[in-house]
């Protein structure tokens, strides 16, 4: 098993992928290559910027891909929230995967700490 793959917050944003995607198969034709496309990008970046951190050298250079996760998840909400605003998403969609970015949110917050009182 690899480094990032015993990490809670990187598999709970994979699972969140997996869930995004499921969400974005219901959103017009015409956002193929639009808002589906960009809601997608930034939801793999979430896991795929903690599994390239976790295989680098150091805590500082593992910090710096997760924040870029952090950024991609901020971006990701930005995303949702305007895809609920043009109503591709139910309230009740929409508020479920708000809460549960908001969790890996909290948990990339939570990292990002653990690795900064790491010695580089």
């Amino acid at each position: 098993m690899r480094p990032h793959e015993k990490l809670q917050t990187w598999i709970e944003s994979v699972d969140i992928v997996l869930n995004i995607y499921k969400a974005t198969e219901r959103f017009p034709k015409e956002e193929k290559f639009g808002l589906t496309s960009q809601i997608r990008r930034a939801t793999v970046s979430i896991p795929a910027n903690i599994a390239e951190g976790a295989a680098r050298n150091s805590s500082k250079e593992f910090a710096y891909f997760v924040s870029n996760a952090q950024g991609s998840a901020s971006e990701l909400e930005t995303e949702l929230i305007i895809a609920y605003r043009l109503g591709y998403l139910s309230e009740t969609l929409f508020s479920k995967l708000l809460a549960d970015l908001e969790r890996i949110g909290r948990m990339i917050t939570g990292l990002t700490r653990r690795l900064r009182r790491v010695p580089a």
